[in-house]
This record gives structure tokens, C-alpha cells and sequence, in this order.
């Protein structure tokens, strides 16, 4: 079991991503981004690809996909792949989302003050916590990225969450899958912890949220439900 840093027994808020933490989303997402980019020719090791574009915000990934397309391929892709790419995730999620093993019951004994901060649409973010039975949780407390100047890794999102739960930052504990996440939380001041329950998470993808500064690894919800009984 990850060890508890001394600093978290002051915690007095804590803010949770979503995709990947709360639920099932990354495995999903990834599947059919890189589907999709085969079928124009961009093909990419699916490891390296989340280590590169997991945790952005959409308009930042739409931006470095284009790129991508006319680095490698020589022209703009868009209009090839933006809307065909939106529809087959709906639909994915529509048939597939599901939480995170265990996340709603490791929310539920957390009795402190809580906020999703996520790079995830305000509307991307209503439906995927309301598919799983998440939403009633946090609201009001559900931020988006689309709600600040700028998004993970900026601190912006989390420094907003902190603001609106009337907490401290130093006061606040971030759980993130991403090293954009952990990066975004390490900069806003608060105390960072890595989750790698979700589907899409390897050992390599973990061991990136330390050396970006998370203070310890949670294996799953259960260790989580366990530690959350200690602040």
C-alpha cells in the first residue's frame, strides 16, 4: 500500500480527475483515436501515444493532431478525421462507459469537501459522470478546462476548483492519471496523487506521474478507500 506523505493528514479538500480516474474513458478514447489515425496513415505504438496526448485539453489535441498531419502526411486532417473520430466515441461511450472499478464507493467514505477538474468538455463531462452515477456526487463542484485561460498543465483548473470549494491550494489533494495532471497540481500548490486502476495505465505510464511529481501511486480505488479513511 502507498505510504501517506505527513502533509496529507492536513488535507481539507480533494479534487479528482476524470477520464481514467473516475471512469473508464482512456481505453475507450484511445481505441478509437488510433483507429482512426490508421486510417489515414498515421500510425502510432498505442503506449507512445498516450504517454504523448493523454490529458490534454480537447482544443490543445485537435491542435497537435493537425500537426501531426502535416508534419507527416503533408497536409491539414480535420475535416478527415474530427467529426468520424467524435461520432464512433459517442457511440463508444453510449455502449461501453463504465466507472473505474471500485471509484464510487471509495467516493462515497470520503467525507471532505470534493471537485472533478478535468481537461473534458463541460458537456463531455455531464454525460460520462452521469452514464456512470458519479454526477450527484460533486455537483455543484464539476469544473472543465473549457471554464479557464488555460488548461492542464497550467494550474488555472485546479487553482479555479480550490477557489470555488473555498479551500486553500496548499489545503487541497489532487488525484491524476496524467502527467499533465500532476503537473498542473504540483503548480497550483496542492499535494499530488497518481492513480493507475484505470484500464489504460502500464507501469511506465505510472512511474512518468512520479518523476512529474506525484507523492505516491495509488494501485486502485480500494487502496484509495482505505487512505481516505486517514484524512
Amino acid at each position: 500500500m502507498a505510504a501517506i506523505p505527513y502533509a496529507v493528514l492536513m488535507i481539507k479538500a480533494v479534487i479528482f480527475d476524470c477520464d481514467g480516474v473516475l471512469v473508464e474513458s482512456e481505453t475507450i478514447a484511445h481505441e478509437v483515436e488510433l483507429e482512426a489515425l490508421a486510417g489515414i496513415g498515421l500510425n502510432y505504438d498505442p503506449h507512445d501515444f498516450a504517454i504523448r496526448f493523454m490529458g490534454m485539453s480537447d482544443k490543445a489535441f485537435w491542435a497537435a493532431l493537425d500537426a501531426e498531419g502535416m508534419a507527416r502526411l503533408g497536409r491539414p486532417i480535420m475535416d478527415e478525421i474530427r467529426e468520424p473520430m467524435l461520432v464512433r466515441y459517442r457511440h463508444a461511450l453510449e455502449t461501453r462507459l463504465t466507472e473505474v472499478e471500485g471509484a464510487l464507493r471509495a467516493i462515497k467514505t470520503l467525507t471532505l469537501p470534493k471537485a472533478v477538474g478535468s481537461s473534458s468538455t463541460v458537456r463531455g463531462l455531464e454525460f460520462k459522470l452521469k452514464k456512470v452515477g458519479h454526477w450527484d456526487h460533486f455537483a455543484p463542484h464539476i469544473y472543465s478546462g473549457e471554464q479557464v485561460a488555460h488548461a492542464k498543465p497550467a494550474p488555472d483548473l485546479f487553482l479555479y476548483a480550490a477557489r470555488m470549494l473555498d479551500t486553500r491550494p496548499q489545503d487541497c489533494l489532487v488525484i491524476e492519471d496524467t502527467v499533465n495532471g500532476v503537473t498542473a497540481g504540483r503548480a497550483a500548490g496542492m499535494t499530488v496523487w497518481g492513480f493507475r486502476g484505470g484500464g489504460h495505465m502500464t507501469d511506465r505510464i505510472a512511474e512518468r506521474l512520479s518523476h512529474a511529481g506525484a507523492e505516491c501511486i495509488l494501485r486502485n480505488w480500494a487502496e484509495a478507500e482505505t487512505l481516505f479513511g486517514s484524512l
